[in-house]
Order: structure tokens, then sequence, then C-alpha cells
């Protein structure tokens, strides 16, 4: 099982060797995707088990349509795994509880309820021991990322996303502070790192970014961010999951840019006024809120100028075997004409290769 590393001189060696990296492997590290298969055996978990052996892909992630049986799940995890040992994969899975689940009691996996219950039914104290169990056994699975906690405040009780599945804790910042504090904490005692989603709060919104555009201009409150601001002080944040969320107030000069586009949500409000200096992970860039508007270029190097580390496609929308290869071609070619691009692709890749060496 892995298990969470105070920083080391192994972490920092394993930092220090940025500079014998090709750019290419910088960028790949960017890069996580999802896949087609539920065998280790099939040919999309051999291409991207290919790809993460050759330094060109940062993860994977899984879908319930990835989980055929916990046994097969356990063996895909150990070949990725084996094909980047110096710097493992990102094997990454939404189990938030609730609806939120890829690992079902379907497949032999306990299932526990969503974070409204939690909240109601348990103290922060046991919900951590709830979170620990859960994060154990998806550790013992081969995961080393979870895509939780939701940070989001249940301000708006008729939300599609957040609140109609109780996937908050509360519409109280400091009683949603506790609870991510308990999942994390449970995922940490784990070896499993977290990512607190969704920046800068979807849960005052309106509309769904699975379906498109989703403006918060009207709806959204600055009392969002204090889950975040709370838990990056506490040093307890190891990744923060951007939403495609727009703000007319937060506009950036080419227009209507969504939160995980945006430079002056990401660059500005969580690095420079949040403090945040760990690793920044996009939502889906296959939502309907991007796939509609942006193309797969302007996607990726709007991302990444913005201040994103890890660009995260689900490659569900329209399966494409090359996704990793294109995404990757962009990258190249966009850092070979511009360094200051260059420059954030090798700051990403401190980033991500400080929080691997965390996971021993």
């Amino acid at each position: 099982m892995l298990r969470f590393a105070l920083i080391s001189a192994a972490t920092l060696m394993s930092v220090t060797t940025l500079q014998a990296q090709t750019l290419e492997q910088m960028a790949g590290q960017m890069i996580i995707v999802g896949f087609e298969g539920d065998s280790a055996g099939d040919a999309g978990v051999k291409a991207v088990t290919d790809d993460l052996a050759a330094g060109r892909l940062g993860g994977v992630m899984f879908l319930k349509k990835n989980v055929a049986s916990l046994d097969t799940v356990s063996d895909m995890n150990a070949q990725f795994r084996a094909a980047s040992p110096d710097l493992p994969p990102f094997i990454t899975i939404d189990q938030e509880g609730g609806a939120v689940e890829r690992l079902t009691k379907d497949v032999g996996f306990t299932e526990i309820p969503n974070a409204a219950t939690v909240a109601e039914r348990d103290t922060p104290d046991e919900a951590e021991a709830l979170y620990g169990e859960m994060a154990a056994s998806i550790a013992e699975l081969g995961f080393t990322v979870n895509f939780g906690p939701v940070a989001d405040l249940n301000t708006n009780t008729e939300n599609q996303v957040i609140a109609r599945f109780g996937r908050s804790f509360s519409a109280d910042p400091d009683v949603v502070t506790a609870y991510d504090t308990a999942f994390i904490a449970g995922h940490r005692a784990a070896g499993v790192a977290t990512a607190l989603k969704h920046f800068p709060g979807h849960g005052s919104s309106t509309a769904d970014s699975h379906e498109g555009f989703v403006d918060i201009t009207e709806s959204w409150d600055a009392v969002e961010l204090e889950p975040y601001r709370a838990l990056i002080a506490a040093d307890m944040v190891d990744m923060v999951m951007v939403g495609h969320l727009y703000h007319a107030d937060y506009a950036d000069a080419d227009g209507e840019t969504p939160s995980s586009l945006s430079p002056r949500w990401i660059d500005g409000v969580l690095r420079e006024e949040l403090g945040f200096a760990g690793v920044v992970i996009s939502d889906d860039l296959e939502m309907g809120a991007i796939r509609d508007h942006f193309t797969l270029e302007e996607t990726v190097t709007k991302a990444v100028r913005a201040g994103m580390d890890i660009l995260l496609f689900s490659n569900t929308a329209d399966y494409r075997a090359g996704l990793t290869d294109e995404v990757l071609a962009i990258l190249l070619a966009e850092a070979e004409a511009d360094p200051d691009l260059a420059a954030r692709i090798e700051q990403s890749y401190e980033r991500i290769a400080a929080l691997k060496a965390r996971l021993d």
C-alpha cells in the first residue's frame, strides 16, 4: 500500500531530476486520460500502458466502464504502475460516495453514503474513519488519486449537479471544511492523494457544466472560497480541481473564459490570493462547457497559460485512441514557439513530480 511521506531527501532528489527530463516527458506528465477496456490485455489498456512507459502520459482516469471486477482493476493498476516505476502514474478515480462512485457493490466494493448523509449522520472523527476505510480499499486496488472531496457549498438547493445528489457536506463553509479535512486525512493515512473540487464553487450554480456553459455571475458568492482558503492554509490540499464556471466580474480580456481556462481565477485568485502552490488539475475538459466553445488546441494552450498543471480528458465525448499524442503535440509545438509556455510546462512538472514523490 502507498503511504504519504513528508518531504525528504528522496523527494528532493526526485524533483531535482527535472533537468534530466526532456520537454516531451515533462509535458507528458501534464496529461491524464480515460481509456477503453476493462482488463489488462485489452488494446486500449495496452496503449495507455505504453504511453506511461514512454513518459508521454502522467496518469489514467477510471470510469465505471473500466470496472469489470475488483481483480481486473487490480491487475490493470499493477500494469500501469509497473510501466513507470520511477515516476509513478496518477491512477485516478471518482469515489465520493453516494451517486458518484466508480466502484460499486455490483463488483463487491463496499459503498458509502453521499456527503450530505455523512455530515448529518457522523461526526468529523467518525467521517474520517469512514473515508479512511474507503481510501484503504481503493489503495489496495492500486489507485493513487481520488477526485474528492467536494468543497462546494450547498447554497442552491435546486442545483442540478451538487445538491441533487447530496454531494456537498453543508451550506456552512466551516462544516464543509471540517468534513473535507476528514476526507483528506482519511485518504492521506491510506497513501491516496485527493483533489479539492470544484473551484471556485459549483454549489450555487444554476446549470451543469457537463451539459454546457455555466454562468455563475448572479449566483456565486465569495464565501464559496472559504473552504479552499482554510484548507490551503492548513496544508491539507494535494490538488485543486478547477471547474468550468464563468463569472463576468472575473472575465479575461478575450471574452467569456471559464475558470478552468482563466488566468484571473487560477494564477490570480487560487495562486496569489489563496496562496496555493500545489498541483492544479482541470475538471474533465471534454464536458460541454469546454468542447462546445473551444477547439482542442485552444483548450490546451489556454489552460496551460492560465496556470493549469494537469489536463484531464475522459476521452468519452468522441473517443480517439491518439488523444494523448494530439495533446502532447500541441504542448510541444506551442512550447517551441513560446518560451513562456515552455517555462509553464517546467513549472507544472516540478509541482507534479513533488506530489508524486510524496507517494512512496
